[in-house]
């Protein structure tokens, strides 16, 4: 039957072309599924057709007022055509069916910052207290830019980051209570799904796999004006204005981490990270290309095994993939 096919984010991102051409024929049988028109809009979307996406993402709005992920697909075709104003009304409305997803959180703050119109909530009876500096730095590996915010303290869930192509989206909770907010506009394209982030004691990283290795002349594309200052990992210039002995700094950092009891998933990442440090060159390619062809679900230190094949990708059972 018709109402049984099914097309899933990774079809659309595999060959967004023939993924159009395959929702084109089902929505000439079944004109009634929302589902169906969101998908096609996301398609339309990778495809830069925004127009089109907007229409298909309005159609499955009509179809289904419910459907948060309508509102979703509407907003991002709407904002990159940079109509801010009806983008930041269909995050809203978004936001309003689906109050855990923090996707929509971030498209509001985004869609605030591009209109001029965000506030800051202020106590009138006290003074308005000074927002602490917070400092940045990036460097880039041949398969990563990492950018580091020095933010000591953050909570466990005091990240919500936004990987896309060509940009960074994140809000940190700080320990003094504000909200630092990370917005860049990347110079070249990232692989989203293979990007993640870290909390430590004294910091929180950004990972970005680069989507081709090359070496990186600047963080920020053309035309953004980047507050955001390149170090080399052994020199590790300031991006204060005054001068810092970064030796001492890297030391305490990297004792800090040391002492750090790490449990669960961090436990395990830093393990891994130790097998990589003291592996052979055939375990380090073994590790970086079983992760990268899995999109992170399958990482062996066996180059003889995944060498002369495709590592094919394999989540846990219970474990659902979602894009957006």
């Amino acid at each position: 039957m018709a109402t049984e096919r099914s097309f899933p984010d990774s079809f659309i991102d595999e060959d967004p072309q023939k993924a159009l051409q395959a929702l084109n024929e089902a929505l000439q049988g079944d004109s009634e599924n929302a589902e169906w028109f969101c998908q096609r809009a996301y398609a339309h979307t990778l495809l830069k057709n925004y127009s089109c996406a907007v229409d298909d993402a309005k159609k499955a709005q009509q179809l289904q007022p419910s459907l948060p992920l309508a509102f979703m697909r509407t907003g991002i075709a709407e904002y990159h055509l940079h109509r801010y104003e009806s983008a930041h009304a269909a995050f809203t409305q978004g936001h309003q069916l689906d109050v855990s997803d923090k996707s929509f959180e971030i498209w509001i703050q985004r869609c605030a910052e591009v209109m001029g119109k965000q506030t800051q909530i202020v106590d009138d009876n006290k003074q308005t207290a000074t927002v602490p500096q917070v400092k940045h730095d990036w460097y880039q590996t041949e398969s990563q830019v990492i950018v580091t915010v020095m933010a000591k303290n953050v909570p466990k869930d005091g990240v919500c980051a936004n990987f896309m192509d060509k940009e960074l989206s994140a809000t940190i909770q700080l320990v003094s209570g504000e909200n630092h907010s990370l917005h860049l506009h990347l110079m070249h394209p990232i692989v989203p799904q293979q990007s993640n982030f870290k909390i430590l004691s004294t910091k929180v990283e950004f990972k970005m796999k680069k989507t081709d290795a090359i070496r990186w002349e600047k963080l920020e594309g053309e035309g953004q004006e980047s507050n955001i200052k390149h170090f080399d990992p052994n020199q590790y210039p300031s991006s204060s204005l005054h001068t810092c002995k970064w030796d001492k700094v890297v030391e305490d950092l990297t004792e800090e981490e040391k002492d750090e009891k790490l449990e669960g998933d961090a436990a395990l990442n830093k393990l891994f990270q130790q097998i990589y440090c003291d592996g052979s060159d055939e375990v380090k390619r073994a590790m970086n290309k079983s992760f990268m062809e899995s999109g992170g679900t399958v990482l062996s230190t066996n180059w003889k095994d995944v060498g002369k094949r495709k590592v094919e990708m394999n989540p846990p059972e219970d474990v659902e993939f979602k894009k957006y």
